[in-house]
């Protein structure tokens, strides 16, 4: 894991007048470790040494203070992920069946494409974008 990252979460979690403790940096770690959005039960078992209440409470303020985002699916559990200002900015495959989320990056160009379309969007509708997520729901290969 990179040093600069541990340093950009303290950061954030000190300018909310929180303390980066060792169960946020387990979880942060194993955000990064696992390099995909996790459920708490993904997250709980690769980190049994982080209590499940402590889990909750330390992902909300994760969240707050925008060091972790959270992935909707249409399964039961939320799944988590790090901010893409910690990691790289990338897309999510959904499966709609299983819950199954994979991370996917497009090409440079087509990305540049997809935020010139979405800040037309943006510009017509008098929104201010500040950034874009983009979900393909599906089927997995596993469901298909």
């Amino acid at each position: 894991m990179e040093p600069d990252v541990h340093q950009t979460v303290a950061a954030r979690l000190r300018a909310a007048a929180q303390r980066y403790t060792a169960n946020r940096r387990a979880l942060v770690e194993a955000l990064w470790d696992a390099g995909h959005p996790l459920t708490i039960h993904e997250l709980l078992a690769v980190r049994r040494d982080v209590p499940q209440s402590s889990a909750y409470r330390t992902l909300a303020i994760l969240e707050q203070v925008g060091v972790v985002r959270r992935v909707v699916t249409n399964e039961e559990f939320t799944r988590f992920e790090l901010d893409e200002e910690l990691t790289e900015h990338h897309h999510h495959l959904i499966c709609s069946n299983c819950g199954a989320v994979d991370d996917v990056s497009i090409a440079s160009e087509l990305e540049r494409s997809v935020e010139r379309a979405l800040n037309r969007v943006a510009r017509r509708t008098g929104f201010t974008a500040v950034s874009h997520r983009l979900d393909l729901m599906g089927t997995c290969r596993n469901c298909a």
